[in-house]
């Protein structure tokens, strides 16, 4: 072959090795920077994940709803007792003492009734703190222990008397109180109340039905007060 054929030849299989050449470095090039991008999205996803999993783990869990007093749970009642649904609000039941007085909040409630006239209530509020529970607590112990004299101003047919009957050693404890009524037609009524608390949850139970301060089972409305803030949680 002449030098020149020779030279030639050799020149084309070197411009040949050389373009396959880069045709491969292109290739692995390509191949890389094309893992690249699927590479870091894996390690971001899981980056994401973990992080989703590390904020799930240290949020707090919702907090559990106070539980209320069930029908057996009331004083014995002849006829025995009937509880309705825990309801949302304010009863009314307490409007008499409470309804004027009390601060907003999401309050709930359960009504109680026997065949009689005889009738329960307990009402239920978790506020923002303990100090905020205990101002709460130490307001509706405030408008009870008022109650009489309010309702003999502003219903003079009425005459009523509060009577307060004691603490209770239960949790951040418990107050009960007493109310009677009669009014100038005749007509008696008895109540019973207690205030007690549970860090930031405040329960009122209200107890009542026809008759005086000797109608009234005390000592038994007592173990239901103390069984109210016992059972809340």
């Amino acid at each position: 072959m002449p030098i020149r054929t020779r030279v030639a030849a050799l020149a084309a299989l070197t411009a040949a090795a050389l373009t396959a050449a880069a045709l491969a470095v292109g290739a692995a090039a390509t191949a890389q920077a094309g893992a690249a991008p699927g590479g870091t999205a894996q390690k971001n996803a899981s980056a994401q994940k973990n992080a989703s999993a590390q904020k799930n783990a240290s949020a707090p869990k919702k907090a559990a709803a106070p539980k209320f007093l069930a029908a057996s749970e009331l004083p014995p009642h002849p006829t025995g007792w009937t509880a309705g649904p825990v309801t949302d609000g304010f009863p009314e039941q307490l409007a008499y003492c409470l309804g004027e007085g009390v601060p907003a909040y999401d309050y709930r409630h359960r009504l109680f009734h026997t065949e009689l006239d005889t009738s329960a209530v307990q009402v239920t509020v978790v506020t923002g703190s303990a100090a905020k529970g205990k101002a709460l607590a130490d307001r509706l112990n405030k408008e009870i222990r008022t109650c009489a004299a309010r309702l003999e101003r502003l219903y003079p047919e009425i005459e009523a008397e509060g009577r307060f009957f004691g603490t209770l050693p239960v949790e951040e404890g418990a107050t009960v109180h007493g109310l009677h009524t009669e009014t100038s037609y005749g007509a008696t009524d008895v109540n019973l109340l207690s205030v007690g608390r549970d860090g930031r949850t405040v329960t009122v139970v209200g107890w009542g039905q026809m008759g005086d301060f000797d109608d009234a089972p005390l000592a038994a409305f007592k173990k239901t007060a103390k069984k109210a803030v016992t059972k809340l949680y």
